[in-house]
């Protein structure tokens, strides 16, 4: 054995740990992964996985009452929250044994126990000392709790997962991806959903008209959305329910419900892990600083995935955790990322699917942009009646012609991206969408027929040129 113990020490197998662990293995690396909680992480325990298992199961409603404008029949249908739940668990029971099977196979020591950094190279596993010559921090994320008077009765996206029973009454606090995910989940199985934002509108940071229509389509649905609030505290009844103080737009209200979903972002997962002693620089928010390779300002910590803050989709950390044992143990020059045009979804009711830049990011950038954009009911809703619109946007570089950016909202917006994404990172132009025959009859034909076009400009300076 070398100076150390292992070549790579990694703490968290998640998505990103496991896949940097098994690729490290695989060029002959000497590899142990720490994991105090379950194999799989975020992904796999609490998030992608047993979220979209929830959304499948909260569209069986709208498709029983969808069914009957085609001829079909549904008596007697009936939902069992506690069945689903233990039909989930199996499935990530599954899964999880799935990761560690994965890791014994590609040689990889898997410690169930709690790991942190006493300095560059030495590492307290539980009440045993540890050495590397590299340590890879992979702990991703964790929700983020505001302290207000009874948040012990609120629960986050780890909680909700296990709840015992369906509430009756949500209220959602938080309008990112999460509170309008979970608001169609729970508005899904029959519950009455309220989302409470303090934002001007819901999905902060997303085109501004992908905003407007999901916010369209969830009130359509029944899903009330109260923006410009603020939660203020949280009070359990003798009878079990709650009272949620409410502040909106400087009053205040009362509102009475089942559950409080606290879903207002994630922080980086640093705490506990013993990085000041390392020496090691976190960000404001307790994100591990990195560059492109997922170094850190100490040659021999790395991080990948949503610890370090930067795009937080279990394929962006896979990536980096791939690229960051490539860049260790391949032998060749180091591996950078591209986190440009990264394509992603919002497994919302209806979803919503995004690539590449807005409209406001585009004009930023260009400072003229042309779009192109279609708003429309769906064949299928033609005989359900259904109110629910599908929206598609395409943002182009007007100077270059470059499609930069796609936008959907509406049904199967997450499958028909991820093929338009591959477009948009090869640098295609709108003459070469243009040019593609559309499948009909599909609302993704319409990312090809998309003739109408508007100018956005820049009508004042950006903030970055001062």
């Amino acid at each position: 054995m070398g100076r150390y113990e292992y070549d790579l020490f990694v703490i968290g197998a998640g998505s990103g740990g496991v896949r940097a662990s098994r690729v490290a293995a695989g060029f002959g690396a000497r590899v142990a992964v720490a994991e105090h909680h379950r194999v799989g992480g975020t992904c796999v325990i609490r998030g992608c996985v047993p979220k979209k298992l929830l959304v499948y199961a909260a569209h069986f409603r709208d498709d029983f009452e969808d069914a009957a404008a085609y001829g079909w029949r549904v008596e007697g249908a009936s939902f069992s929250w506690p069945d689903l739940i233990v039909r989930k668990n199996a499935e990530i029971a599954r899964l999880e044994d799935l990761y560690a099977r994965l890791l014994d196979g590609s040689g990889v020591e898997l410690l169930r126990s709690h790991a942190s950094v006493l300095d560059p190279h030495t590492l307290l596993v539980d009440d045993r000392r540890v050495t590397a010559s590299n340590i890879l921090i992979a702990t991703g994320g964790w929700p983020h709790v505001a302290d207000i008077p009874g948040v012990e009765h609120c629960i986050t996206s780890n909680e909700v997962f296990e709840l015992p029973e369906l509430p009756p009454r949500v209220l959602i606090v938080g309008g990112g991806y999460i509170g309008v995910e979970f608001a169609g989940i729970f508005h899904g199985m029959g519950s009455e959903v309220v989302i409470s934002y303090r934002g001007e509108q819901v999905l902060r940071g997303f085109d501004d008209d992908v905003r407007h229509a999901l916010a369209r389509d969830l009130a359509a649905k029944g899903v009330r959305l109260v923006l410009g609030s603020r939660l203020l505290g949280v009070a359990k009844q003798p009878d079990g329910s709650l009272s949620a103080d409410l502040s909106v737009a400087g009053v205040q209200t009362v509102m009475e419900c089942d559950a409080v979903l606290l879903a207002t972002g994630r922080w980086p997962n640093t705490r506990g892990l013993g990085l000041d002693r390392a020496g090691v620089e976190l960000d404001s928010v307790g994100a591990v600083v990195v560059d492109e390779y997922g170094r850190t300002n100490v040659p021999s910590i790395f991080a990948v995935g949503d610890v370090t803050d930067r795009i937080a989709l279990t394929p962006v950390a896979i990536r980096e955790g791939q690229a960051l044992a490539t860049t260790l143990f391949g032998g060749g020059a180091p591996v950078p990322v591209d986190h440009a045009s990264v394509p992603s979804a919002v497994f919302s009711q209806p979803p919503v699917g995004v690539v590449g830049m807005t409209e406001a990011q585009a004009v930023d950038a260009f400072g003229e942009a042309d779009i192109y954009q279609a708003d429309f009911r769906p064949l299928k809703h033609t005989l359900s009646g259904r109110d629910e619109r599908t929206f598609m946007k395409l943002v182009v570089d007007s100077a270059t012609q470059r499609v930069v950016g796609a936008h959907m909202v509406g049904a199967d917006a997450p499958e028909i991206i991820q093929g338009i994404a591959i477009a948009i990172k090869a640098g295609l132009t709108k003459r070469d969408f243009d040019a593609t025959v559309g499948i009909h009859p599909t609302a993704a034909e319409e990312f090809v027929t998309l003739r109408e076009k508007r100018t956005a400009r820049r009508l004042m300076p950006s903030s970055a040129a001062g």
